[in-house]
């Protein structure tokens, strides 16, 4: 989208219908859960505009809640019927902008590991179930507190990193100071430039190596997945 989307609202309804831009299986290719098998739920639309997102989230289109239970469980299963991915990736866009709580609560029951990706601007009473891994995004040239209600559910903060973008340069104060027990990783921002996406892995290398951050790669962009 690269900053041209449309900035949604954030809605408030009973999860019972979704606005869906795709639902895909894949290996889940960043942060802590990086090649393990994993089905994506990528609901549409966004609540930020931010001009490095190169993912499409602006067509969708809107799906009831049992015939999205009933893709992932399909999308689960190999071709002998045996189910090998059981991790779920909600995802955007935003995914926090739309009420997911019921979803959530469904996969959970349906055995499924369930994993989100959020920019920790919205807040959702989500089951303790829930992976949420955090990346903050900057506004007004500055990273901003977590509000306190998204920061202690967190579980991983995962920054994006580019050397030649003053606002992506450090690893900025988002509420993480207040915990010792949330995962920091840092990614190296695909700028579509190889001189550039050099400089920002060499930078994302030398915060691991100053501060013990993981690293996190587009392992699924490397290998020719989506």
């Amino acid at each position: 989208m690269f900053g041209k989307n449309k900035i949604l609202k954030i809605e408030q309804h009973l999860g019972d219908f979704l606005d869906i831009q795709e639902i895909f299986p894949t290996l889940q290719g960043e942060g802590p859960f990086v090649g393990q098998g994993a089905i994506f739920i990528r609901l549409g639309g966004c609540n930020l505009k931010c001009n490095f997102c190169d993912t499409e989230f602006d067509s969708f289109e809107n799906f009831s809640l049992p015939e999205i239970l009933q893709k992932v469980v399909e999308l689960s299963k190999n071709s002998q019927q045996k189910i090998v991915r059981k991790l779920v990736v909600i995802t955007g866009g935003e995914p926090m902008r739309q009420p997911i709580e019921k979803l959530c609560k469904e996969l959970i029951a349906l055995k499924f590991l369930v994993q989100i990706e959020t920019n920790g601007t919205i807040f959702r009473d989500l089951p303790n179930q829930v992976k949420i891994i955090c990346s903050p995004k900057i506004s007004n040239h500055k990273y901003h507190i977590l509000r306190p209600d998204i920061l202690q559910k967190i579980d991983v903060l995962k920054f994006i990193i580019s050397a030649n973008n003053a606002d992506y340069f450090e690893v900025g104060e988002v509420g993480q100071s207040s915990r010792d027990d949330i995962l920091i990783y840092v990614q190296p921002m695909d700028e579509y430039d190889e001189k550039k996406n050099k400089e920002n892995l060499q930078r994302s290398l030398d915060l691991c190596a100053e501060n013990g951050y993981f690293l996190s790669l587009q392992t699924h962009k490397i290998v020719g997945l989506k």
